[in-house]
């Protein structure tokens, strides 16, 4: 029953002439499985579908399952075939740890129950803040120069309409921007809901 998986496995290819691709990530993980022991997991896949979408059935019915508590562990052949950016890794491994869900990558080596794991994901967090604050601060300074160059910018707002915008622009998703900017995830969907003010 789908209530006693504990362990799940994605698999992805890019492309729909890429079949015995999808087969053998599926043999390879399904192996891996069964040589630690864990017989009962369930297959996630997406065949044919770029890594770039932000939107895959397969993925979303994993995170669906992950977050309702019914999948702890989840184990990927690469990053790449789960992740379609570095960032979107990032907020999916800092999701995991917020869960207690283990993320395991075969062919990185990378398993986040492990003490090395662990030390891994701290390391990458870090990194990732310390970009997330970097990227902040461009945008701001940015927007200082703009300003000062006489630049109209928009209407007075009590919520930072310029650099929700750009952080948009930037790919970050709604609940981040909100995060960075200091407002609520309404207000950031207000903001984004007219048209962007052209300097």
């Amino acid at each position: 029953m789908l209530a006693d998986m504990k362990t799940a496995i994605y698999c992805r290819t890019s492309t729909n002439k890429q079949d015995k691709g999808l087969e053998s990530q599926v043999r390879y993980l399904s192996d891996h499985c069964n040589q630690k022991g864990m017989n009962n997991f369930l297959t996630y896949s997406d065949f044919g579908i770029s890594g770039k979408k932000s939107s895959r059935p397969g993925l979303n019915k994993l995170m669906s399952d992950t977050r309702s508590g019914k999948i702890k562990t989840i184990i990927v052949y690469s990053f790449s075939r789960f992740a379609r950016s570095t960032q979107h890794l990032l907020q999916a491994l800092e999701e995991f740890n917020r869960l207690d869900v283990t993320f395991i990558s075969v062919s990185e080596n990378i398993d986040t129950n492990t003490p090395m794991g662990k030390a891994m994901f701290t390391i990458i967090s870090a990194l990732a803040q310390l970009e997330r604050e970097l990227i902040v601060e461009r945008v701001k300074l940015g927007l200082a120069n703009a300003k000062a160059k006489g630049k109209k910018l928009g209407r007075s707002k009590t919520r930072d309409s310029d650099l929700i915008q750009e952080l948009r622009l930037q790919g970050y998703s709604y609940r981040k921007i909100a995060q960075f900017a200091k407002c609520s995830i309404s207000t950031v969907h207000r903001e984004l809901s007219v048209p962007k003010v052209q300097i």
